[in-house]
């Protein structure tokens, strides 16, 4: 399945109108298309979800504490879209409207914060001076960063919490630029006042939102490509300048039957031996400083076992290549020349 979003400017009033993934969105498409969904704030954008004060029935704050937490108004079947589950209780339905009991679905980080764990289903929180129902408890989700905490999140249906803004959500088994030209037409067939300014896939939002992430990674790559190289530029030539100062001994040592393989083991193990210095030293510093680089890593421990040993690999090997050639230099040490 393809997660795919449409932005766009004014919105599509679905006060009165039945599930959005029901006839009246999903009609509109000829195929291909599973599930569509409104919402009024777009994961991961620029747009900041809204957020206000909250009252929970029940918990009772300290003295110098306001609970607050984020909010989305969304429609029915925007969970099934967006790939969202739902831990217990139901999702919105099209009875969820204006004439109907305020509800509201609240996040799992809000269930262990105000209910310490307890069932919230039937229960009240106030939120936007309104008094909510609880109806259903939705699995932690990140929306603004892929490095954030999970944070207090709730869903207010739209029908009961309406946005002239917001953005259309499409789960479909269709290319995007096959579906994103037929879009507009469908969405002006609607409500001619308004059109999708931008069609876009969430995993390119995502793209987006960790773009800063990225080019940092990028750069810190392309730094220590640059050190390795100039590392393994000076360990050969360190390794070239010990090999032409025991020219006379590594002469001495094949006139008196050493073999070449010998000098060559020689060579690499003293190699090793200072990069194995530096391994230990930079192993050192680089378990020290991984906090520096955590806020850049996703899914991955700064101190991860794996990229360690695929660093110390990648180090062995470059020290390797940097030895090689003093090292076959000293084993074609020709003894006569050497020791004239």
């Amino acid at each position: 399945m393809r997660g795919f979003g449409a932005l766009a400017h004014g919105g599509i009033d679905v006060r009165g109108r039945e599930d959005a993934t029901h006839p009246v969105l999903l009609k509109q498409f000829d195929g291909g298309v599973d599930t569509v969904a409104l919402a009024r704030s777009l994961p991961f954008s620029t747009r900041p979800y809204d957020n206000g004060p909250i009252a929970v029935d029940g918990f009772v704050p300290k003295a110098d504490e306001q609970p607050t937490a984020s909010y989305n108004s969304i429609s029915p079947g925007y969970f099934a879209t967006l790939g969202i589950g739902l831990a217990s209780g139901r999702d919105f339905t099209s009875a969820d409207d204006e004439s109907s009991e305020p509800v509201a679905i609240v996040g799992e980080t809000m269930v262990a914060q105000f209910w310490r764990g307890e069932n919230p289903i039937g229960k009240r929180l106030q939120i936007a001076g309104r008094w909510r129902r609880i109806v259903g408890v939705a699995n932690n989700v990140k929306f603004e960063s892929l490095l954030d905490a999970p944070r207090a999140l709730l869903y207010l249906p739209l029908k009961q919490n309406f946005s002239t803004q917001g953005a259309i959500f499409i789960r479909t088994r269709r290319a995007p630029d096959a579906l994103s030209r037929s879009l507009a037409r469908r969405i002006r067939a609607l409500d001619p006042r308004i059109a999708p300014y931008e069609v876009i896939t969430l995993r390119e939002q995502v793209r987006r939102a960790t773009s800063s992430q990225r080019i940092a990674v990028t750069l810190l790559a392309m730094f220590g490509a640059l050190a390795m190289l100039l590392a393994g530029i000076g360990l050969y030539g360190t390794m070239a300048y010990a090999v032409s100062q025991r020219r006379r001994e590594l002469g001495l040592r094949t006139a008196l039957g050493a073999a070449p393989t010998v000098l060559l083991r020689l060579v690499l193990s003293q190699g090793l031996r200072l990069t194995a210095i530096g391994v230990v030293l930079g192993g050192v510093a680089a378990f020290a400083s991984t906090r520096m680089i955590a806020y850049m890593l996703y899914q991955v421990s700064p101190r991860d076992p794996h990229a360690f040993v695929a660093a110390l690999v990648i180090m062995v090997l470059a020290a390797l290549l940097a030895c090689l050639a003093p090292a076959w230099r000293a084993a074609r040490t020709n003894p006569v020349a050497a020791l004239r």
